[in-house]
C-alpha cells in the first residue's frame, strides 16, 4: 500500500492523479463581489462545498444563491458559472469528480 501525502498552499488547486486520488480539488477564496468563473462545463460532476459567503450560481437555465453551510452539485456536462455576492468573502471547496481538471469554456 502506498500513502500519498503532499504539502499544499492554502490556495493551491490539487489534481487527484498526483496523489493517486480519483477526485481533484479547487479551493476558492474570493473577496470581490461580482467575481467568479465564466460559463463552462465539465464531463464529470462538480460539487461545491460552500463554507462561507454567498454566490449566485447559474446552472443550466436555473439560478440559485448558494450560502455558507450549503452543498451544490452540478451534474456532468451541465453549463454553470457563479459570481460572488455582497456580504462577505466566498470560501468554498470545489470537488471535481475526475483525477484531472477538464474544462470546456463556453464564454
Amino acid at each position: 500500500m502506498t500513502i500519498h501525502l503532499r504539502d499544499v498552499t492554502a490556495d493551491e488547486d490539487i489534481e487527484g492523479y498526483l496523489l493517486g486520488s480519483p477526485v481533484s480539488i479547487m479551493r476558492e477564496f474570493i473577496t470581490t463581489p461580482g467575481r467568479g468563473p465564466r460559463l463552462h462545463r465539465h464531463p464529470y460532476a462538480e460539487t461545491f462545498v460552500i463554507r462561507r459567503g454567498r454566490a449566485l450560481f447559474t446552472v443550466g437555465d436555473d439560478q440559485v444563491v448558494g450560502v455558507g453551510g450549503q452543498v451544490l452539485v452540478v451534474p456532468a456536462l451541465v453549463s454553470h458559472r457563479f459570481e460572488v455576492l455582497d456580504g462577505g468573502t466566498y470560501e468554498a471547496t470545489h470537488i471535481h469528480a475526475n483525477d484531472r481538471f477538464v474544462t470546456e469554456w463556453l464564454e
